[in-house]
C-alpha cells in the first residue's frame, strides 16, 4: 500500500517553495518595471486600477481593503501621497459624512494607461513567455482551484 506524502512533508514544502520564488521573481520585475517607467509602485498602481473607472461619487477607502491587503491607514497615506501626486482626489462622501470617497485624476488616468502598458509587458515577459500559451492557461487554472478550493 502506497502511502501519501502529508502537506507538510516534502511535496508540500517544494510546492510552496516554488510559489514563493516565482512570486517574488515575477513581484521584483514587475515592480521594476512600472516604478522605473512610470514612478508607480505595484500597490499604488493597483490602487489606481480599482478607482479608475468607479461612478461617482467615487470608492470608499475600506472598499479597497480586500483587493489592496493593506491595513486601513497604511491605505489612508498611500491615498495622500497619490493625491500630493495629483493621481487621485479625496472628498467627503455625500452619503455619510464621516468617510472619504477617493476619484482619479485625468493625470492619474494617464498615469494609470501608461502603468497598464508596462504593467502587461512586465507580465508577458515574466510570467507567460516562460510558460507558453497552454502552460499560463494551466497555471491559471490550477491557481483558480486553489483560491476556490476546488480539488482535481
Amino acid at each position: 500500500m502506497r502511502m501519501h506524502r502529508s502537506p507538510d512533508g516534502p511535496a508540500g514544502a517544494r510546492a510552496w517553495a516554488a510559489l514563493a520564488a516565482a512570486h517574488a521573481v515575477v513581484t521584483e520585475r514587475l515592480g521594476l518595471a512600472l516604478l522605473e517607467a512610470t514612478g508607480l509602485g505595484i500597490t499604488e498602481f493597483e490602487m489606481l486600477r480599482r478607482i479608475d473607472g468607479v461612478p461617482p461619487p467615487g470608492t470608499r477607502l475600506g472598499d479597497l481593503q480586500p483587493a489592496i491587503r493593506l491595513s486601513q491607514p497604511a491605505l489612508s497615506r498611500m491615498a495622500g501621497r497619490l493625491e500630493q501626486r495629483g493621481l487621485l482626489r479625496r472628498a467627503g462622501d455625500p452619503t455619510d459624512r464621516r468617510g472619504i470617497v477617493l476619484t482619479i485624476t485625468p493625470s492619474g488616468r494617464r498615469a494609470l494607461r501608461r502603468a497598464t502598458s508596462v504593467h502587461a509587458g512586465a507580465l508577458q515577459s515574466a510570467l507567460l513567455d516562460p510558460l507558453g500559451p497552454d502552460g499560463h492557461e494551466r497555471l491559471t487554472d490550477l491557481l483558480h482551484r486553489i483560491t476556490e478550493g476546488r480539488p482535481m
